[in-house]
């Protein structure tokens, strides 16, 4: 009986030790793609973190600090001066009670809150469409001259339990509403005149807010989670790790007040 021979087309066929290599180096450019995207992917997550965490602080390092060199307007054809002083602070709390007569509520976390009392007109604030003065909410107050109190503070979301910068002005007293989203804290130093050094709104008299000259308004605002420990600087300047994996940052300003006496 005849051995018959069959020719392989197109060459011989791949050893299994071939097949394996072959395999097992498209294991490695696979997982070498993925690592490559997932570390792209985190960096560019951390990178949209870090950007919210600057635009919310500079937001609300905006909007405090404008209103901190409105502090104390009043029209230069006012019939009289503006009564009261031009910001009222609170150590760990937030200004509370009539406009006149503020007083202080304590909050969980710490944070300072600030009163900031000015004459409004359609030149200092947004006219509402009907013509008249309006707070920090966009409210309206009133005819031009009338007394405007904008109270801001920092704390968590009732409903969302992120923190947020709340505001409540004199347009509808008792109905504070968030600003600004990420911002964990305020903190205020407040100078008098000829001081050397600020002070806490705790170590101030009542009478002595009269002489408040400048402030310093520090706002500290947090991220997203992630895991990992995140290292920062409050704003005392301590250095602190954050466990919560959240990054956080602070925003500094030094504010004089324009309309008080013997400012700078």
């Amino acid at each position: 009986m005849k051995r018959r021979h069959v020719r392989l087309i197109g060459g011989t066929g791949h050893t299994l030790l071939e097949l394996t290599i072959a395999v097992a180096l498209g294991l490695v450019i696979v997982a070498g793609a993925v690592a490559a995207y997932r570390a792209q992917h985190q960096a560019f997550i951390l990178a949209t973190d870090t950007a919210r965490i600057h635009e919310a602080g500079m937001n609300a390092l905006t909007l405090v600090g404008e209103q901190i060199q409105l502090a104390g307007f009043a029209s230069a054809d006012a019939p009289r001066s503006l009564a009261g002083p031009a910001v009222f602070g609170c150590a760990a709390g937030r200004p509370i009670g009539a406009q006149d007569n503020l007083t202080c509520a304590s909050l969980a976390n710490g944070s300072d809150g600030i009163a900031v009392r000015y004459a409004g007109d359609t030149v200092s604030t947004w006219p509402s469409s009907s013509g008249q003065v309006t707070d920090c909410l966009g409210q309206a107050v009133g005819a031009a001259g009338v007394t405007v109190v904008n109270r801001y503070h920092a704390k968590a979301s009732s409903s969302t339990g992120e923190p947020e910068l709340y505001c409540e002005g004199s347009g509808k007293a008792g109905a504070a509403q968030p600003l600004v989203e990420g911002v964990e804290a305020l903190h205020l130093r407040y100078w008098l005149h000829d001081a050397t050094r600020p002070v806490s709104a705790s170590a101030l008299a009542r009478e002595q807010w009269l002489s408040v000259i400048a402030v310093d308004l520090c706002v500290q605002v947090r991220g997203a989670p992630f895991p990992r420990k995140a290292s920062y600087v409050d704003c005392d300047g301590a250095s602190k790790i954050a466990t919560d994996g959240r990054a956080r940052q602070i925003f500094w300003r030094h504010i004089a007040l324009r309309n008080q006496q013997g400012s700078s």
